[in-house]
């Protein structure tokens, strides 16, 4: 069984004390996770994604090792290598190894359907938890018949599949799939953005087929139920996660916006988010009745509150998957 890796017990109290400020001040100024866009570039043009659309430089390895040791400062416990395609970058390596000398746990995100041609034996000892993307957007189906070959490399894995109203039917063989493989799924509904609104599925019938595949198939749904009810009802997002751009400017309040405060690679965290115009920004963020169905700034809320990160932790001890339940 894999086991996630401890970090400096004072690294853990200190995000405590993060997480203690956020509840007495009543607001989420201080994020837990850090999604890292590394690159823009991608092989895929997926029809529910922009970020190909509008892409962005690429940081040097030296201004990338700026941003990780930012984040390192700061009252992150988790960053996200994402992309585009995080693996498009020839030094993928050695970020990764640099993101390892840092305070927080590693997860890289990929969607390449060759993964057979990296060296992800080399590359996986650096990272705590292995996401890849398989979904009809990125054409790579096939990746569900590999996944006992990505659990041998030594990260906890977990599939990331994107849901649209034309393949919220195809859910069910994709999360026994994985339940049989032994990883755990994280289920995402399209994002409601500007110009890709008609691939949304319709949220009731989204939290309802995953409810029921949540029972069906325990442990193995990761999609935590703070989200699915929260993409059911208009709100504001949670700022306890932020998103960084390949080129160190830190999307804010939020992706979706495609609104920036600030850059990583010339200012500390901890100031940016102190700005007048961060604070403005927030304010936009929780005040949003927009219902995008964005996971991140959705789903970590569930994480950020007591309520619901004790049973959230609980459910996401890796465990052998128990057996579905009959008359589901």
């Amino acid at each position: 069984m894999h086991s996630i890796r401890r970090l400096q017990p004072t690294r853990y109290a200190r995000v405590l004390s993060f997480w203690a400020r956020n509840l007495l001040s009543r607001t989420d100024l201080f994020p837990f996770y850090a999604s890292f866009k590394v690159t823009s570039r991608c092989h895929f043009r997926c029809h529910f994604c922009d970020i190909w659309k509008n892409p962005h430089p690429d940081l040097s390895e030296e201004d990338v090792r700026r941003v990780l040791s930012n984040l390192g400062r700061s009252s992150i416990l988790l960053v996200s290598l994402e992309g585009g395609e995080p693996l498009m970058r020839p030094d993928i390596g050695e970020i990764l190894k640099f993101a390892r000398t840092q305070p927080f746990y590693i997860l890289l995100t990929t969607s390449e359907s060759r993964l057979s041609d990296y060296p992800m034996e080399e590359y996986c000892p650096y990272i705590d938890f292995f996401h890849v993307s398989i979904d009809e957007g990125h054409r790579n189906l096939d990746m569900f018949d590999e996944l006992e070959e990505y659990k041998r490399w030594g990260s906890e894995v977990s599939v990331q599949t994107v849901v649209t109203g034309k393949t919220l039917a195809e859910l069910e063989w994709k999360v026994e799939r994985c339940h049989k493989a032994g990883v755990t799924i994280v289920i995402m509904p399209a994002v409601d953005l500007d110009h890709d609104s008609d691939h949304y599925p319709a949220p009731g019938a989204f939290r309802e087929s995953v409810t029921r595949l949540k029972e069906l198939y325990p442990r193995t749904i990761i999609t935590p139920a703070g989200f699915l009810d929260a993409i059911n009802r208009p709100h504001g997002c949670s700022p306890a996660s932020i998103i960084i751009r390949s080129d160190g400017a830190l999307y804010y309040p939020c992706r979706v916006l495609d609104t920036t405060v600030g850059n990583l690679v010339e200012s500390d965290l901890k100031d940016i988010l102190r700005s007048e115009e961060a604070v403005e920004a927030r304010k936009v963020m929780v005040e949003c009745g927009r219902r995008c169905g964005w996971y991140q700034y959705f789903a970590i809320r569930s994480y950020t509150n007591p309520r619901e990160a004790i049973p959230l932790l609980l459910e996401q001890i890796r465990r052998p998957p128990s057996p579905p339940r009959s008359g589901v």
